[in-house]
């Protein structure tokens, strides 16, 4: 297969010298044969540009979108996700409080205070979870009362509810749940909470959900036209054509595909943390599967209890059937 991507970054290396740097190393080469076919392959063709880098994988999206190194990279795509001109001031660590069970099935997980003291919390997930909108709304709220808590704490007795500001949850899905699926040409959906009369009140938690495996059907074969549809392209695609349309419109990608490739030369690093994707794509696919399975149960629970009064109903009315029955033999005896 043609390499075309080695054109455009001569740092990639060709497939026999990465596999002669895996076997030159026993612990490499172990942990090269634990993986499935399908895997090694996977591995050896990012790494050697035969197909490009999946940029949502954990280690590459955190060095490439680094806040505190590269804040400008992530202060464009927010400002653009968002519609609004944001500067990133802090990155703030998760804190205990988040939901422990749920954080390790997220890919990336990226919480920053803007210039205007917004809260912004970017995730990735590869399998978009079920239940969508109630997860999201607790992790809302988990970073609302963080929010709280520490500008009290910070205030004491000069604390304002009005200090409190709005906080964004973005969500980015590699593989969206089946709800998105209902709308196949949309890969933007904000919500937000009004009412029903009219009367403005700043309720403070907004939400962005990012379809990618949607935006990608949409844009195929289309021209890269605004800056957004480039990010998500880059944040979407391992087509070698599609990357390169994506380099020759807009070159300042080409950096970051760059320092991509220059990760890859570090093998062994490069491999342990393709390992912990593959253990974290596992989780989340059990993850997924214990949901459909819980979905599932609920549903024919609900099904059994439906039939089960069903049944009910039919045997109350034949009691009331034959307590008439009864009731008309009583009259006929009478009558003898």
């Amino acid at each position: 297969m043609q390499n075309k991507l080695k054109t455009y970054f001569p740092i990639i290396r060709q497939r026999k010298e990465i596999l002669l740097d895996i076997r030159s190393k026993k612990t490499l080469s172990n942990l090269f044969d634990s993986w499935s076919k399908e895997a090694q392959e996977t591995f050896l063709d990012f790494c050697s540009g035969v197909k490009g880098i999946k940029l949502l994988y954990d280690s590459f999206f955190k060095e490439i979108m680094n806040p505190e190194s590269t804040p400008e990279r992530l202060n464009d795509f927010l400002s653009l996700l968002l519609n609004q001109e944001v500067k990133i001031l802090y990155v703030l660590p998760n804190d205990s409080t988040r939901i422990a069970d749920e954080n390790t099935l997220l890919i990336t997980d990226i919480v920053v205070e803007l210039e205007d003291s917004t809260l912004a919390n970017l995730e990735v997930q590869k399998i978009g979870y079920l239940f969508t909108g109630q997860r999201s709304a607790c992790y809302s709220s988990d970073m609302l009362l963080r929010q709280y808590k520490r500008i009290r704490s910070e205030a004491k007795k000069k604390f304002s509810y009005k200090d409190i500001k709005t906080v964004y949850t973005i969500i980015l899905y590699e593989k969206s749940p089946k709800e998105f699926h209902a709308f196949p040409n949309t890969y933007l959906h904000y919500f937000q909470q009004r009412s029903n009369t009219g009367l403005k009140l700043e309720l403070l938690q907004k939400y962005l959900f990012v379809p990618l495996d949607i935006f990608r059907k949409i844009q195929h074969n289309k021209p890269i036209s605004t800056r957004l549809e480039a990010w998500l392209t880059f944040f979407s695609t391992d087509n070698p054509d599609r990357i390169i349309q994506l380099i020759d419109v807009w070159p300042e990608f080409r950096q970051m595909y760059q320092e991509a490739y220059q990760i890859c030369r570090n093998t062994e690093a490069v491999m342990g943390f393709f390992s912990e994707e593959l253990q974290e794509l596992d989780r989340n696919t059990v993850q997924l599967m214990i949901d459909e399975m819980q979905e599932t149960l609920e549903k024919q629970e609900a099904q059994f209890r439906e039939r089960l009064e069903v049944q009910e109903l039919k045997y109350q009315e034949k009691e009331l059937q034959y307590q008439k029955a009864l009731q008309r033999i009583a009259e006929l005896e009478h009558r003898l």
